[in-house]
């Protein structure tokens, strides 16, 4: 039977993905007017459990950070130096070579205005990008897409691999009417994930099952040849991907989405925006300095955004990464050699659209005068003017409006995007 273009174009809740040894015929013909050169695309990482940014990127050059933190302060000798009152942890040696070629700039005191400090309430008032609102049922991203729909997308010619997310369930950040996909491993056959909006659905780890036993609107009357178009990814035999020369992945979970998060934009999927996250900085207790749990977790965060970096090459020039927490901890070290839930953050931003090698916002200081209720980082810029950047400079959506409702990022960007 022919696999033919509507196949792959039709705007549906298929939750299976391909490879970059897709025979050639499919990315040519079917996304020839969909995916051409120049797409933009947006790769949005969490960091689940509140890093701690001020032991990411060091302010160094301020006394003051190192009379509050005794024990777990990143020595100024360890610091890799940034422009003099910032550097990074000695464990993100992977990100200094992206700073000096100007690709990667940085956002601190950066994050959410709401002062909770309940992971799960945080978490998803940033994904739902309405701080304190616990009422908004989508995600700031998939609103992101709602709205491009609504001013010049045409619903026939999207592929279904769009909107990925990367874990066995759809991200707050993706839910809502906008279809997208959530996939747990791509050199399986069978992919956990669901499709978001009124075709939402859960999909069984098996393809045939769900082929067999289908009667969502989305997919029917297209079911055979559906079928027999993941019958033809699945015999490309995905695990054969080799990423590109100089991507070391580090092992692990994040390690491994953002390969295939490479995999899938190298594949020519129709892929514009990716979410994955990284969990385990929520360090109450031995957080560690140039060593120790904060060491080993940065040093697999810059790594594998590095080999991302490396990997997608040429397709860096039109992406475009962002990274987020939902708040930070606090300035002081508690009484465990630790930190606790704190306010601002930081966040990372790189692309080749982004003028890097610079640290954006306004820096607050640590002075006790100028902590947040005595104890944080003040939030001097809102974690949505970022994200707002991103959308309006770079995936060219004029609706932040609609996206962040109630909140005008658009007089407040920091033109970190060209």
């Amino acid at each position: 039977m022919a696999v033919t273009r509507r196949v792959f174009l039709k705007n549906s809740a298929l939750a299976v993905v391909g490879t970059t040894a897709i025979p050639s015929f499919l990315t040519r013909a079917a996304f020839a007017d969909v995916n051409g050169g120049g797409k933009k695309r947006m790769v949005v990482l969490f960091q689940r459990g509140a890093a701690d940014g001020l032991n990411i990127v060091v302010p160094h050059g301020e006394p003051t950070y190192y009379q509050m933190r005794p024990t777990i302060a990143i020595p100024r000798a360890s610091v890799i130096d940034l422009d003099g009152l910032f550097g990074l942890h000695p464990s993100m040696a992977a990100f200094k070579p992206l700073w000096d070629s100007k690709q990667l700039a940085i956002i601190h005191a950066s994050g959410s205005p709401d002062n909770s400090r309940s992971h799960f309430d945080a978490q998803d008032y940033m994904e739902s990008g309405t701080p304190g609102v616990k009422s908004t049922e989508d995600g700031w991203l998939n609103r992101a897409l709602q709205t491009e729909v609504q001013h010049h997308e045409s619903a026939n010619k999207v592929s279904p691999f769009k909107a990925v997310a990367l874990g066995t369930a759809l991200p707050r950040t993706l839910a809502g009417s906008y279809p997208a996909v959530a996939i747990s491993n791509i050199n399986e056959f069978g992919v956990g994930g669901r499709a978001a909006g009124p075709a939402a659905g859960g999909l069984s780890n098996s393809f045939e099952s769900m082929y067999a036993q289908s009667v969502d609107s989305v997919l029917h009357g297209t079911g055979q040849e559906t079928f027999e178009a993941v019958k033809m990814l699945k015999s490309a035999d995905p695990a054969r991907y080799t990423p590109a020369a100089g991507a070391n992945y580090p092992r692990g979970r994040f390690g491994d989405s953002l390969r295939q998060v490479a995999q899938l934009l190298k594949a020519d999927l129709g892929v514009e925006v990716a979410f994955a996250d990284i969990g385990g900085w929520d360090h109450h207790v031995n957080e560690g300095s140039t060593q120790g749990q904060i060491a080993n977790l940065t040093r697999e965060f810059s790594q594998a955004i590095a080999a991302f970096w490396t990997d997608i090459g040429d397709l860096g020039a039109d992406t475009v990464l962002v990274t987020m927490s939902e708040f930070g901890r606090t300035a002081r070290e508690n009484g465990s050699r630790g930190t606790d839930h704190g306010h601002a953050n930081v966040m990372f931003v790189l692309g080749g659209p982004v003028k890097g090698g610079k640290v954006y916002g306004r820096w607050p200081g640590l002075d006790s005068r100028h902590l947040y209720e005595g104890r944080d980082l003040e939030v001097t810029t809102d974690f949505r003017t970022v994200l707002g950047e991103g959308l309006s400079r770079h995936m060219g959506n004029r609706q932040l409006a609609t996206v962040f409702p109630g909140f005008s990022p658009e007089s407040k960007l920091l033109n970190f995007i060209r």
